[in-house]
């Protein structure tokens, strides 16, 4: 399936979702992600849901970083240039929703691109390959293009993945893991 089809069938699938099924899949999303052999790092990506669009809620994520005591990383969207800043997670940082209603920190300590280890990557679909089908705009691509070689990629999803995403790019980039309720996959 390509692409433009995929962002259809997902979307329709995941709006299909009551919140205690995505409440559900999410805790047990995060249950699996404890098991990942990546805890020997110190800086990690997080997104924050995009309730309206019934994302995977990543509190729970939150809660495992948080009680590991890494530095969690938050980003900041410019819609004009497609670009992501990205911010340390304190005690201190106010989180508020931009126009689009992606939960953002308001301001405070930058983390370079090169700092961060471990990305948790939004999706709406993956195919067996580790290749994923966001929202379009590109800005997951263009943040992970300018990670280092080694940092990990890590999508979440509350469905299995397609056999194939037949229109990928040599621009897109490529998971190292996908975890669903019940299972990781490995790239």
């Amino acid at each position: 399936m390509n692409k433009i089809a995929l962002r259809q069938k997902y979307s329709a699938l995941r709006a299909n979702l009551s919140d205690h099924e995505i409440d559900e899949m999410s805790l047990q999303i995060a249950n699996q992600i404890i098991y990942l052999d990546i805890w020997q790092h110190s800086f990690y990506h997080l997104f924050l849901p995009i309730e309206t669009k019934k994302e995977v809620n990543t509190e729970y994520i939150l809660q495992v970083l948080a009680g590991k005591d890494k530095n969690i990383v938050l980003s900041v969207s410019d819609f004009s240039t497609l670009e992501m800043t990205h911010f340390l997670l304190t005690d201190a940082t106010k989180i508020k929703k931009n126009k689009y209603n992606i939960p953002e920190p308001v301001d405070g300590l930058e983390v370079p691109v090169s700092k961060i280890n471990v990305v948790f990557v939004p999706l709406l679909a993956f195919d067996k390959k580790g290749n994923r089908v966001g929202y379009g705009k590109g800005f997951y691509d263009q943040f992970l293009s300018k990670c280092q070689p080694e940092t990990i990629k890590i999508g979440v999803s509350f469905f299995e993945p397609e056999t194939l995403i037949s229109d990928t790019l040599l621009s897109d980039i490529q998971l190292d893991y996908c975890v669903t309720p019940t299972k990781v996959y490995n790239f």
